[in-house]
């Protein structure tokens, strides 16, 4: 990541935080910056444990309060898979989620921006989408082979 790259997240950051009535802390970034990192939905304990490497005295509270400051001013979004923990994702783009029963990765695709995704009932306005695609990613459905 660029300095300008990292200078523009770092005041995106810290105006939605603000105009959701939460203080920047680097705690928050150190957070923002795992899971901007690697786009994996990460898990609450697989942030904890990323940023514990870059933050040593963070703690499993600290944590999960900064991803639900995270979530609550629209720079994350919980994402609820079956009966597993809840993962965190920070595109906060119209997408599916596309998961592998066999190894568990999550994979983002993209969802059209004008509501042409399915037929609606009459004068429902959709708000945002929530759907998950099951079967296997083209590595485990090799392997099967």
């Amino acid at each position: 990541m660029t300095q300008v790259e990292n200078r523009k997240i770092e005041r995106e950051l810290g105006e939605r935080l603000a105009t959701s009535g939460f203080r920047f802390t680097s705690q928050r970034r150190c957070v923002y910056d795992v899971l901007l990192h690697k786009l994996d939905h990460p898990t609450a304990e697989d942030v904890f444990s990323r940023a514990k490497k870059a933050m040593p005295e963070i703690s499993h509270a600290t944590v999960y309060n900064c991803l639900d400051a995270l979530v609550e001013c629209g720079l994350a979004r919980q994402v609820h898979l079956e009966r597993g923990a809840t993962r965190y994702c920070p595109n906060m783009e119209e997408h599916c989620h596309y998961i592998c029963d066999e190894c568990g990765e999550v994979f983002d695709v993209m969802l059209p921006t004008d509501g042409a995704l399915m037929p609606k009932p009459k004068g429902f306005q959709v708000d945002h989408y929530d759907i998950a695609v099951h079967g296997l990613c083209a590595d485990c459905a090799r392997k099967k082979k």
